[in-house]
């Protein structure tokens, strides 16, 4: 951790003609004008909770603009998390809470105490490292505040749950609480594949649709499962690679396939599930001669 006694080094200061700075200013100017008292009757209405879910889907668009990869639509979805964010900073200042310029200011005072790598005299050559410092050092921070000292704390409950594993197994490991290698990650899934078999009574694998079980069966069967799920998303963190991300792909990839099957039955899919079957495995098939 950086010595408190060091003063930081100073961070740059976008000039007055910057781009950015300039388009800043005419937004937040738009923000302003729409919540006057004469401004847009909807932006009036709005306050800080009844935005706070418009902030949640703007960034899930965002994350879906990016894994699209079409530049214009990202900078559209991330003008539309900006706004949400600067709207629900005019609302706090009108109600004496806090400005743009107080989130701003707590924003850099962060980032500048949880880089000393950068801002201070501390060395950092990794990625990893860097993590290590920056989980130290809010640790450090939360102590000071009485606050939660968990290695896990920080890890919001509401994000999606597949990320949120990531999220708490990624602070798990920064803490020290690891597998030596991703196959100890891998071997976790099998485990967990192994236990979840063992849960599942046989009258439940020969059930067609969902199978009728005693509460204390399915209270089992959802343990196992939930912890397959969790092991999957935490070997996605040990490969580095993003369990929500995947999912959603492996989900479209399954929409996109159903859908093309679908067609080539004409529509039809009430007939013999080999029937269907071998429709699909022509669509994957015509799906991977394009790759």
């Amino acid at each position: 951790m950086a010595d408190p006694t060091t003063p930081p080094r100073p961070a740059q200061l976008a000039g007055a003609d910057d781009p950015r700075v300039l388009a800043l200013r005419r937004l937040i100017g738009i923000v302003d004008r729409l919540r006057d008292p004469d401004g847009c009757p909807w932006d009036l209405e709005q306050t800080e909770l009844s935005l706070a879910p418009c902030a949640i889907e703007e960034a899930h668009e965002l994350a879906e603009a990016i894994d699209e990869g079409d530049a214009a639509e990202e900078a559209t979805e991330a003008g539309d998390v900006l706004l949400t964010v600067l709207l629900i900073c005019r609302i706090a200042q009108q109600g004496g809470r806090y400005d743009l310029a107080d989130a701003a200011e707590r924003c850099s005072e962060k980032l500048i105490r949880r880089h000393p790598h950068v801002f201070a005299d501390v060395r950092a050559e990794d990625a990893q490292t860097v993590l290590g410092n920056w989980e130290a050092i809010k640790k450090a921070e939360r102590a000071g505040q009485d606050a939660d000292t968990s290695a896990l704390a920080g890890v919001p409950k509401a994000l999606p749950a597949l990320l949120r594993a990531m999220r708490v197994s990624a602070k798990a490991v920064t803490a020290g609480f690891r597998w030596h290698d991703v196959d100890g990650a891998l071997s976790k899934v099998r485990e967990e594949i192994d236990e979840l078999v063992e849960a599942l009574p046989e009258r439940a694998l020969r059930s067609v649709g969902a199978p009728k079980l005693d509460p204390q069966e399915w209270a089992r069967i959802d343990h196992e499962l939930g912890d397959l799920l969790m092991s999957g998303a935490f070997l996605a963190s040990y490969l580095n690679r993003d369990p929500e991300l995947l999912c959603r792909r492996a989900t479209a990839r399954f929409e996109d396939r159903f859908r093309r099957m679908e067609a080539d039955a004409g529509g039809d899919l009430q007939r013999p599930l080999d029937e269907l079957e071998a429709l699909w495995r022509t669509v994957k098939a015509s799906e991977e001669s394009r790759a």
